[in-house]
């Protein structure tokens, strides 16, 4: 029986993880068309992919979702999404899900202001010449059902909430350059 224990550890060590995916954006992957920025000089459809997740921490009460370039040449780096109070029930967002309004997101979702400047999702705009940057794409589990923030706060702001209520994090990178 030992034995038997012994060889289902490697699984049973994977049953609970934590994963996020895009059926449209491949980890590693160069980022498709639809993820790039309209404006600055980008021609994309600045659509937010499709994203899932499975094996959250127990005790999960909501999640956020964020995108982040740390490659962008500001010092800070760049975020192009931050979604928060989506309910526990929720492991998935359509793509779309971020376009200005929200009119995709479940209900109680809260879109914070991105380096855009605005709620939503922004798409993917390196300066031209750059080395590829990367697209840090995470679902952040949190311990609270909801974060208490201003509408107009910052996505530093809400990083700070997100990372003093997480109980665990799932992530996955993509790449573009121009």
């Amino acid at each position: 029986m030992a034995i038997g224990a012994l060889a289902l550890a490697p699984w049973l060590a994977h049953a609970g993880e934590f994963t996020l995916s895009s059926p449209g954006i491949a980890a590693g992957a160069r980022l498709p068309e639809a993820q790039v920025y309209d404006g600055f000089g980008c021609r994309g459809r600045n659509e937010s992919p499709a994203l899932r997740w499975s094996g959250a921490p127990e005790g999960t009460k909501s999640y956020a979702v964020t995108v982040y370039d740390p490659d962008a040449p500001t010092g800070s780096g760049w975020w192009h999404w931050v979604v928060y109070n989506i309910p526990a029930d929720v492991t998935a967002l359509p793509a779309g899900a971020g376009a200005p309004g929200g009119a995709r997101l479940p209900a109680g979702a809260v879109q914070g202001r991105t380096d855009f400047g605005t709620a939503g999702f922004g798409g993917a705009c390196p300066p031209e010449g750059d080395a590829p940057h990367r697209y840090v794409f995470t679902v952040h589990a949190l311990k609270v059902d909801r974060l208490d923030l201003p509408a107009d706060a910052s996505a530093a702001m809400v990083g700070f909430m997100l990372h003093a209520n997480r109980l665990g994090s799932a992530s996955f990178t993509a790449t573009y350059g121009r």
